[in-house]
C-alpha cells in the first residue's frame, strides 16, 4: 500500500512510501484487538475501592432485643448487615484489575487496528519536523495544515522531540507518542493517525516479528 508524503503544510512532497502489508494489511482479529482494548481500560483502573464488612464496623456488642416474644426475627448485634450502619455483605476490597496477555496477541491487536485505519483511509504519512522552540500555536497550524483540528488524531515520532511534543500536550483532542509507545487503544480512539516518515521502519520493525 502507497500513501503519498505530505509536508508540515499539508502539501504533497511528490515521495511515496510504502506500508507493509504485513502490518497494515492483514485481516483484522476483532478479539484480539477487544482483549488489548480491555487490558489497557483494565489497567487504568485503581482498585482502591474498599466498604466495611460486619467485623469491621464499630459499635456497641449488646444485643439489642431479647431473643424470644417479639414476634419478630432474632437480632444479636447492631453491626449485622440487614440493620441500617451495619456492614455490608461481600463489599468491595483493594485489588489489581490486570490481567496479563501474550506478546503476539498484543502484536496482532496492533496490527488489526492499523489494518482498520488504513482501510478507513485514516492514516497520513509527514515528512519529520521539529519546532524551534515550545508554542501551542504551531502544532495548531499543522493540524489546520492537515485538516485535523477537529478531529481526535495520534501523532507517532520516529524518535524523541520535546518541542513537539510539548507544543501539542494541551490540545485534548491531539497526542504525541513515540512509534515504541503506540497500543491498541490509542489508535482505536483516534480518528487519524500521522506517522512521521521515520517512525515508520521501528513500526513495521517491531510488528513484523
Amino acid at each position: 500500500m502507497k500513501v503519498a508524503v505530505l509536508d508540515i503544510k499539508g502539501n504533497e512532497t511528490g515521495r511515496k512510501v510504502d506500508l507493509s502489508d504485513a502490518v497494515f494489511g492483514i485481516e483484522p482479529n476483532d478479539h484480539a484487538v477487544y482483549l488489548d482494548v480491555k487490558q489497557y481500560l483494565a489497567n487504568q483502573r485503581q482498585g482502591t475501592h474498599k466498604a466495611k464488612e460486619r467485623a469491621e464496623i464499630v459499635g456497641s456488642t449488646r444485643k439489642i432485643k431479647k431473643q424470644k416474644g417479639t414476634g419478630t426475627a432474632r437480632a444479636g448485634s447492631i453491626k449485622s448487615p440487614i440493620f441500617k450502619g451495619g456492614g455490608r455483605i461481600f463489599g468491595p476490597r483493594p485489588r489489581s484489575y490486570s490481567f496479563k496477555l501474550n506478546k503476539n496477541l498484543k502484536r496482532l491487536a496492533r496490527k488489526s487496528v492499523l489494518s482498520m485505519k488504513a482501510n478507513d483511509n485514516a492514516i497520513t504519512v509527514v515528512e519529520d519536523f521539529s519546532f524551534d522552540s515550545i508554542k501551542t500555536k504551531n502544532f495548531i497550524e499543522v493540524l489546520k495544515s492537515l485538516g485535523l483540528e477537529n478531529k481526535k488524531s495520534l501523532f507517532v515520532l520516529g524518535e524523541s522531540n520535546n518541542n513537539v511534543y510539548l507544543s501539542s500536550r494541551n490540545l485534548k483532542s491531539s497526542e504525541v507518542v513515540m512509534s515504541s509507545e503506540i497500543s491498541t487503544y490509542k489508535i482505536l480512539h483516534a480518528n487519524n493517525v500521522v506517522f512521521l516518515e521515520g517512525s515508520l521502519k521501528g513500526i513495521e520493525t517491531n510488528l513484523s516479528k
